[in-house]
């Protein structure tokens, strides 16, 4: 029996970066896919590094993300478009954080949980304006204001 073959560094460098364009563009894999007349599953293998991008399909990928080829390449130290976006996204207050904590969590399950909690919350809010300290302080110590949480009985 043969030995899993890993995938290339270079192939899962360019597949993140396939990801991380796609994720920006708020373009699902499904999308993606079927620009390109492909399932979202061989979308996935690519995003993974697990299988390799041909040259024509990978210049065709980029076109559909509207970049170069030469972006799914670089890497964080050189400067583009998407780069400058990245650290422009990381430099947000608590951004970091938030991105240094879910790296520290390993089951999948809960990656995409923290995911879908970021997103929902987002997708709340009205504006970009950051909770008053008071709101933080609550919940960091579990204390509620005073109303409380109404019941069954007292919405009746």
């Amino acid at each position: 029996m043969a030995a899993k073959k890993s995938p290339n560094p270079i192939d899962k460098h360019v597949g993140s970066r396939v990801r991380m364009r796609r994720m920006m563009l708020s373009m699902s894999q499904e999308k993606l896919g079927d620009a390109l007349g492909l399932t979202f599953q061989q979308v996935q293998k690519y995003e993974k590094g697990t299988n390799r991008i041909g040259a024509s399909r990978l210049s065709r990928i980029a076109g559909v993300l509207g970049i170069s080829v030469g972006e799914l390449f670089e890497t964080p130290g050189e400067k583009s478009g998407d780069s400058a976006l990245l650290f422009q996204m990381l430099a947000e207050p608590g951004a970091l954080r938030v991105l240094k904590a879910y790296t520290r969590t390993s089951d999948p399950r809960v990656r995409h949980a923290i995911a879908e909690l970021i997103e929902g919350i987002a997708d709340k809010q009205p504006t970009k304006k950051p909770p008053a300290k008071s709101s933080i302080s609550r919940l960091a110590t579990g204390k509620r204001g005073g109303h409380g949480r109404r019941t069954a009985r007292a919405r009746e």
